[in-house]
């Protein structure tokens, strides 16, 4: 594999890397984002890296558009059509609430109410029809629907999972009454139980599928103005790719794309230098991401909230999102206290210090003010040839007056603050799930998180964090390393003792089958097809099921000894005698792709790096601090904090008392002196 890009589009800026050969970096390159139309800013990084776009073979992209489309509420014009009497699912839910205190709330449905119809027709739990679908009824909605202004038509019957027949008759009118709306049918999306789960799913699919489709082909259109007309493919929430022809269709599978790449990206990376436990933490422009590998893998969550009550029913890496970036403002509250995000300057107008015409201060703007960022050399702003530290520097006065805090005092507390919230999100995701952070590398990245990660790792109690070579690009590099990836499940929900082995085998048949259409149909060149198959089994009356994993050929006896291993591992004993429900058969499809070779480590002779030249840093107090140039250090190089490290991509902060050497991968590992 040889002449490729991967590109994440991301809140504030977009970044690129570049292979000539498939196994070595050549070139990474940041611009700024261009949120009014993302295929842009895409072009732009291609310009800006001066890579000719017709000699490329393959682009690889992780993008944000779908995830902002459901924060901003900006989707497609949405109709629901329920079962008779399932119109109120999505505000129906479950028992929750919006904060751990107080019943007030706010909830804002994807599609309202004044847009969700219903009709007859029903079928029972095992896929028996209860009541015939009423199509004569559907024909005249189609037609009343017809006069409105509607971008896509959702689909969800009660229990299509079973029996998919009514929901796709339905789809069947609504396509012929108007060839111009996309029609979603829940079965379609995602084949289960759990009746709000499915329908809110189904919801996000038919709210994403038109932005998504077009934004598809807005791009396809300027990288073939570019001279690119090959393939492009897109990172996926669960980790694998999909090509941008099939975009639209798996809309709901791209909202935490960028953040997937780069925890796909951090899990090779940390691998290769011997860590099979780590902590991703991700931290841009808007906003940080964490998410936890343990063993060398990703957790797949099975239901991700986009928002309140907005539950997406399909696996995605489990990652977490606060409102805590780069251009996060500082802000006086109501009470007095000054807070952090999660409202963010984004790519315009930007921080204060990056002259785009911001007035309210943000973390890049204390990062600037207290000197670990160097003011000469702007990272992704060619347009800019100091940072105006000046304003800045102001406008923490003006913040910090209230307070009485001098101005580095103020710029000191933005940190404190937004330290303490990332450390607080990351507790949550080891130590409050039985994970011990010590156990664990923080692999810290972003154009913001090699500035925070040793505050974070501090905070944390975690030992060591890596850097990889490039940790300001992670999330284009984890677009380049990942396959292709299909999942498919399918609710069971019966006794297994009512179940036969031919009908089980024939049922994970179908789904492999499933993946290797989707994988033919996508026409991209793979190297080889691996699969992972799980069933889903409890014991009867149990709501909770327990997933093991199976093969293609287990009978439903090894299925039940798998599963009794499982639990008895979990629980410390089994319930012996009691019946076990097959709840569902899943099945994952890997198309492995050629990959791009990361460069053989070497270990290098210990030496003490020489800095290029010294800085005044706030650590408390002005510190005279060694600045290191990334580029120059080659594995064995060590040196201690405090200390800045530079490069093209991001700035790294070594904190005192930090102790720091490059490993034969070109990592920097930081650890306590």
């Amino acid at each position: 594999m040889s002449n490729i890009v991967g590109i994440d589009v991301g809140g504030t800026f977009t970044d690129l890397v570049y292979s000539r050969d498939g196994a070595t970096i050549d070139r990474v390159v940041k611009v700024p984002s261009t949120p009014q139309d993302p295929s842009i800013g895409l072009v732009d990084s291609l310009r800006s890296a001066e890579v000719d776009a017709g000699s490329l073979e393959t682009i690889l992209h992780g993008t944000t558009i779908a995830t902002n489309a459901v924060i901003e509420r900006r989707g497609a014009t949405c109709a629901l059509i329920a079962t008779k009497g399932f119109r109120d699912v999505l505000e129906l839910g479950r028992r929750d609430r919006p904060g751990m205190y107080g019943m007030s709330g706010v909830q804002q449905p994807l599609i309202p109410r004044e847009r969700r119809w219903e009709i007859a027709g029903r079928m029972d739990h095992e896929g028996h029809v209860v009541e015939p679908l009423d199509e004569r009824g559907l024909e005249a909605m189609a037609a009343a629907l017809a006069q409105e202004k509607l971008d896509s038509i959702v689909i969800a019957f009660l229990h299509s999972y079973a029996n998919p027949d009514h929901e796709q008759a339905a789809k069947a009118i609504f396509e012929r009454a108007n060839p111009a709306w996309q029609v979603v049918a829940s079965s379609d999306v995602v084949r289960e139980y759990y009746e709000f789960e499915r329908t809110s799913t189904a919801a996000v699919q038919g709210y994403l599928q038109p932005l998504v489709s077009r934004y598809a082909r807005n791009l396809r259109q300027r990288l073939a103005e570019v001279g690119f007309t090959r393939e492009t493919l897109v990172m996926q929430s669960n980790g694998g790719l999909i090509p941008l022809e099939r975009l639209g269709d798996h809309a709901a599978n791209i909202v935490r794309s960028g953040p997937a790449a780069g925890v796909m990206a951090a899990a090779k990376i940390a691998g290769a230098a011997g860590f099979n436990h780590v902590i991703t933490g991700d931290m841009g422009g808007t906003s940080y991401d964490v998410a936890v590998v343990v063993n060398g893998e990703p957790r797949i969550a099975e239901t991700t909230e986009l928002d309140f009550r907005i539950p997406l029913r399909l696996p995605m890496i489990d990652v977490h999102t606060i409102g805590a970036g780069g251009g996060s403002i500082a802000y006086i509250d109501r009470g007095g206290t000054l807070q952090v995000g999660p409202r963010s300057a984004g790519a315009m107008p930007g921080p204060i210090c990056f002259g785009r015409g911001g007035t309210e201060p943000t973390v890049t703007d204390a990062n600037a003010v207290l000197g670990r960022i160097n003011p000469e050399h702007p990272i992704g702003l060619k347009y800019l040839k100091r940072l105006a530290v000046d304003k800045a520097r102001e406008a923490m006065g003006r913040l910090g007056a209230p307070l009485n805090l001098d101005i580095e005092q103020t710029a000191e507390a933005i940190l404190t603050i937004v330290n303490a919230r990332m450390a607080r999100r990351t507790r949550l995701l080891t130590v409050e799930r039985g994970h011990d952070p010590r156990n664990f590398v923080l692999v810290a990245f972003g154009g913001a998180g090699p500035l925070h990660g040793s505050a974070i790792m501090r905070d944390v109690g975690i030992r060591t964090m890596l850097l990889p070579p490039y940790p300001g690009v992670l999330c284009a590099l984890g677009c380049m390393v990942a396959d292709l990836r299909y999942d498919m499940s399918q609710t069971i929900e019966r006794p297994i003792a009512d179940l036969d082995d031919a009908t089980v085998v024939g049922m994970l048949k179908a789904q492999r089958d499933m993946g290797d259409a989707r994988l033919a149909a996508s026409g991209t060149a793979t190297e080889r097809t691996d699969y992972g198959q799980i069933a889903e089994i409890s014991y009867i009356g149990q709501i909770h099921p327990l997933r093991v994993p199976i093969d293609g050929n287990s009978n439903l006896a090894d299925m039940e000894r798998r599963f009794e291993t499982a639990y008895e591992l979990e629980y410390g004993n089994t319930l012996g005698p009691i019946g076990k429900v097959l709840v569902s058969l899943m099945t994952t499809v890997h198309g492995m792709r050629s990959q791009v070779a990361s460069a053989a480590g070497h270990a290098g002779a210990s030496y003490v790096a020489e800095p290029v030249e010294h800085r005044q840093v706030y650590f408390g107090r002005w510190v005279r601090t060694p600045i290191f140039q990334r580029e120059a250090m080659t594995p064995g190089a060590s040196f201690s904090g405090p200390a800045i490290v530079e490069q093209a991509d991001t700035t790294t902060v070594i904190e005192p008392g930090l102790a720091a050497r490059v490993d034969a991968h070109g990592n920097i590992l930081v650890e306590l002196a």
